[in-house]
């Protein structure tokens, strides 16, 4: 039996809550246990620079939400400020919310889109995630120059990033 409208719904909420209990506690991990079958895909290719793709649960586990989420982004969230729902397809907008806010209240964030594919099980079939990886380099550039920017994250992500941009858009000027 496909999943309802009334199902899909209930399940774009509950992902909605988890990202924000999952950024209360700082782990990341039980949301592939929680949401995604076990032979599921996700991808994000983070701007042609790195390419992290994940056939099933367990890879899900250790990449996404496992190991891109344990260096260096404690304080960050990534609130789902709305999502829609078509068949058994959830779109959901979310953010890259860093630590801290601006001087005039507003958060350090860029804009991300998710979209995800749910089974007649209610679990998260496959999802491709897509965020504009220029900008979220401008805000780690901002994070830093607040004091905000974990040491580790630079290090580990922020300045790798950086060099495989350039060297991609240096191709062919």
């Amino acid at each position: 039996m496909a999943i309802s409208p009334q199902q899909l719904e209930a399940r774009a909420q509950a992902m909605q809550d988890a990202f924000v209990e999952a950024a209360r506690r700082n782990e990341w991990a039980w949301i592939a246990d929680e949401f995604y079958a076990q032979d599921c895909e996700y991808l994000c290719e983070y701007a042609g620079t790195m390419r992290v793709y994940a056939k099933n649960r367990d890879e899900i586990r250790a990449t996404h939400y496992g190991r891109d989420m344990m260096v260096g982004w404690e304080g960050w969230s990534f609130p789902i400020e709305r999502y829609a729902t078509h068949g058994n397809q959830i779109i959901t907008h979310w953010w890259n919310r860093g630590p801290g806010q601006r001087a005039d209240g507003s958060y350090y964030q860029t804009p991300g889109v998710s979209f995800i594919t749910v089974g007649d099980d209610g679990l998260f079939t496959y999802q491709l995630d897509l965020f504009d990886l220029a900008h979220q380099m401008h805000l780690c550039d901002e994070l830093e120059t607040a004091g905000l920017l974990s040491a580790q994250l630079k290090q580990q992500w922020v300045v790798p990033t950086k060099h495989r941009l350039i060297g991609m858009l240096q191709k062919g000027l």
